[in-house]
């Protein structure tokens, strides 16, 4: 089953810019736009989770007392 959408000239010559090969189609240039895109944000959500667990540890690791009573000494 097939839908129009409606896009801008400017987006259309962007995509056409971008085809791997002359008789890629847009349906399948956008479904790997998608995929894409998919994976990126994937990827970014697990960076998150890793930047999280690494912030807890490194306070734990910067807020001492041994570290505190050298800046003292």
């Amino acid at each position: 089953m097939n839908t129009t959408i409606q896009i801008d000239k400017s987006v259309a010559e962007s995509l056409k810019s971008i085809r791997e090969y002359p008789r890629q189609t847009y349906n399948e240039l956008i479904q790997k736009m998608i995929v894409t895109h998919k994976a990126v944000r994937e990827r970014n959500q697990y960076d998150e989770f890793l930047h999280k667990i690494q912030q807890q540890k490194m306070q734990e690791l910067w807020d001492n007392k041994e570290d505190e009573a050298w800046e003292t000494a």
